[in-house]
């Protein structure tokens, strides 16, 4: 009798494995490369002129008027933790489109995100692309989709859904708006 030998193959791989390579943007981000799926983008432009909005967590950085509509941005650094990004000559903002299922309706939401740099587009192969580490890494690790290999050194591909979460987002910024409230009330 022959032996049945289980592969194990990550859930990554096999969904990566049924589109082929995938074409990714690349950015820098507190001297970090890190890197999101086109399929999400709509457009980069220039940092410009934010309108900020009161008793927002900090990684909201305000909004823009984007062709008449209202985009919220996205601070990535404060978004993982850390401190707000330093606006400098090459601070641009990514707007990328997010969408999300409310009472059997798609809702479309477009997003800014704050990044030190644009890099490049890459072709990322399935077979370069590692599962997220389990430690070490200085972003959540529900932040991350995967590793890709890219010239011998690792991009951090972040899992946009997770990162940019509009239900997390939204109750982050009541908590926030509740908490700036409470102190406030208590001569804060």
């Amino acid at each position: 009798m022959g032996q049945v030998v289980a592969q194990k193959t990550s859930p990554l791989a096999i969904a990566a494995g049924d589109q082929g390579s995938q074409q990714y943007l690349t950015f820098t981000l507190n001297a970090e490369v890190f890197a999101i799926g086109i399929l999400n983008i709509k457009e980069i432009i220039e940092y410009g002129t934010l309108t900020e909005i009161p008793m927002m967590p900090a990684f909201i950085r305000g909004v823009i008027n984007l062709r008449g509509a209202v985009v919220p941005v996205v601070d990535l650094s404060a978004r993982f933790g850390g401190k707000q990004t330093t606006v400098a000559r090459r601070t641009c903002i990514v707007i990328v489109e997010m969408s999300q299922m409310v009472e059997d309706a798609e809702i479309r939401q477009d997003i800014g995100i704050v990044v030190d740099s644009v890099n490049e587009v890459l072709e990322i192969p399935p077979g370069e692309i590692e599962p997220p580490p389990a430690f070490g890494a200085r972003i959540r690790a529900d932040f991350i989709q995967g590793m890709g290999k890219v010239a011998g050194k690792f991009v951090i591909i972040l899992n946009i859904d997770r990162v940019l979460s509009v239900d997390e987002m939204a109750q982050l910024a009541a908590v926030g708006g509740r908490l700036q409230a409470d102190g406030e009330e208590h001569g804060a």
